[in-house]
């Protein structure tokens, strides 16, 4: 029988609105899977059990109202709450209470959802990593910088969590962990409430098991329902292969991307090959340029007043972000603003393209969540991307497959990744 945190999104949904299930019942089962895991995986920051039931009691008497009405969401601890502690990853923030919810968990609440609590994130989303660790092997890395999002989604402690990605930080986790990670169009969703770390990049992104709960959740935050995801049923979409500094991926994970796009090409899809530069893997260098940059600025009160609280990485980076004038930062975004208008003609002849998440697996210890440089392109061209589970390699341990989609074609990309879904057999 199938435990209440084991339903997807849309299943608990359906059955919280047809009586079957309890907004309550479904969250003390999610924290019976939080007692039993949390000492193991470690993917929150901040719990309050009763304030949470307490929640979930007043969405029953109310009927559980909204799209997300009685659902359990997840929350980055980069993003505010006026009700939970927000520490941003950093010690240099104690217990620090906003006054005020981020847009994101606003649109959250207003659309019925609870927050069941905060998950760990890397100190300000940026490298130092927290206590969580790889629900698939303890001893692996979970990714990061939205660690605890995509580890609890995966351990079914939670169906729906928040993240945010600058340079990999909703792709690589998800990859690692086994869940489908969402990525949307730069700019999608407010970020007022959300740890700035470059104003340029950060993006709002979630987490969830699947492709139709993902797109349920992200559209609900827009105050739309969920798109349609059956656009390639009919007509198997155009896919182009392109991976770009390939030569750093893994021999599990090019044969995991070669079965994936063997068994899409089965099922009718149309196969593009599409070759990487140097010209277009040098975005990357340019997107750690501009990352760097902004967090100079965004970071400069802790730089100036807590230096000691910063390990070296943190010191030596934003320092080196503040010796980039401002000029050299405009003009870097002025070349990243004029690929996102060349290297757009990509999409002219398919529907998206296929690479990968990540290098392989997640690598073994918790002290480096990772390398983003198969995500660092794609974010700064703003493109939507969403990793889908592709079976495991050799250690037992996730792989996954990334869909990149066109600027504002975020439906298009969900579709191909729901398509693409089914033909692997993952729902």
């Amino acid at each position: 029988m199938t435990e209440f945190h084991e339903l997807s999104a849309l299943e608990a949904s359906a059955k919280i609105k047809s009586g079957d299930l309890t907004a309550e019942a479904l969250m003390r089962s999610c924290f019976e899977r939080i007692d039993e895991r949390d000492k193991l995986v470690g993917a929150w920051s901040y719990l309050d059990k009763d304030k949470a039931i307490s929640e979930a009691i007043k969405s029953d008497k109310a009927g559980n109202p909204g799209r997300l009405g009685g659902l359990p969401v997840a929350v980055k601890d980069i993003m505010d709450t006026d009700d939970m502690p927000t520490t941003y990853g950093s010690t240099i923030y104690g217990n620090h209470q906003p006054s005020e919810d981020a847009d994101c968990v606003k649109n959250v609440r207003t659309n019925g959802g609870i927050i069941i609590g905060k998950t760990v994130t890397t100190e300000f989303a940026w490298r130092n990593p927290g206590k969580t660790r790889n629900p698939h092997n303890v001893k692996h890395t979970p990714g990061g910088s939205s660690s605890g999002s995509a580890a609890g989604v995966a351990d079914m402690q939670v169906p729906l969590a928040f993240g945010t990605q600058t340079a990999g930080s909703v792709i690589r986790p998800a990859a690692y962990c086994g869940v489908v990670g969402y990525k949307p169009t730069f700019g999608t969703h407010e970020r007022k409430g959300v740890k700035e770390l470059s104003n340029y990049l950060d993006t709002v992104g979630t987490f969830a098991r699947d492709v139709a709960d993902v797109s349920f959740f992200d559209y609900a935050l827009r105050g739309q329902s969920c798109p349609k995801l059956a656009d390639y049923d009919n007509r198997p979409p155009v896919i182009g292969l392109m991976i770009p500094f390939s030569i750093e991926a893994s021999k599990d994970a090019l044969l995991a991307y070669e079965n994936v796009y063997k068994k899409a090409e089965k099922a009718g899809a149309s196969l593009v090959d599409i070759p990487s530069s140097m010209t277009f893997e040098s975005l990357a260098d340019l997107q750690t340029v501009i990352m760097t940059g902004d967090a100079g600025a965004s970071l400069s009160w802790e730089y100036e007043h807590h230096p000691e609280r910063l390990i070296r990485f943190y010191r030596d980076s934003i320092a080196t972000g503040k010796a980039i004038s401002g000029s050299a930062l405009k003009n870097a975004k002025q070349l990243a603003d004029d690929a996102r208008k060349r290297e757009s003609s990509i999409f002219e002849k398919v529907d998206i393209l296929l690479t990968l998440p990540a290098s392989g697996e997640a690598p073994e210890g918790i002290d480096f969540t990772g390398d983003p440089l198969f995500n660092r392109v794609w974010t700064l061209l703003g493109w939507p991307c969403i990793n889908v589970p592709a079976g495991v390699g050799p250690r037992r341990l996730p792989l996954g497959v990334q869909i990149v989609g066109s600027a504002g074609q975020d439906t298009s990309a969900l579709a191909v990744a729901a398509w693409l879904e089914k033909v692997l057999g993952n729902s």
